[in-house]
């Protein structure tokens, strides 16, 4: 699998192919994110669910890819909207994920890297008035 056809899978993912996951996952792959670190397809597989039960319309969009040799890193936007807050608002996190791929081409690895505090805590009604307090009083 090349990269072009596993970015493609991931900014049109729906929830009913999470479950194939495995064709662009080794079995024993590896992910890491700012609130999940776990090892295997599955595990992986119940992330992406997690995210489909949680939110409305999610979407990835890569907007940079650095290829380099077996590994990527990909810069994308995710936009998503959250039930029971206003239902127009859509919210977007910036982020990137460093990837290493299996002789096969599958993903043996995946880290996503994006701020917590300014992509998403600091746009919470309650929570980002504190966040941006702390980050005038640090800086």
């Amino acid at each position: 699998m090349d990269l072009d056809e596993i970015v493609r899978r991931f900014e049109s993912l729906q929830k009913h192919e999470v479950a194939r996951m495995g064709e662009f996952y080794t079995e024993d792959a590896f992910f890491k994110d700012p609130f999940n670190e776990v090892r295997g397809v599955a595990r992986i597989e119940a992330i992406f669910l997690r995210m489909f039960d949680t939110l409305h319309e999610p979407r990835f969009r890569v907007v940079n890819r650095i290829v380099q040799g077996e590994q990527a890193m990909l810069e994308w936007d995710f936009t998503f909207r959250i039930p029971r807050w206003p239902p127009r608002r859509q919210w977007c996190i910036r982020g990137a994920s460093h990837l290493r791929f299996a002789p096969d081409g599958r993903i043996a690895y995946h880290r996503d890297f994006w701020d917590t505090g300014e992509e998403l805590y600091a746009k919470l009604p309650v929570m980002g008035a504190l966040v941006r307090w702390l980050r005038r009083r640090m800086g």
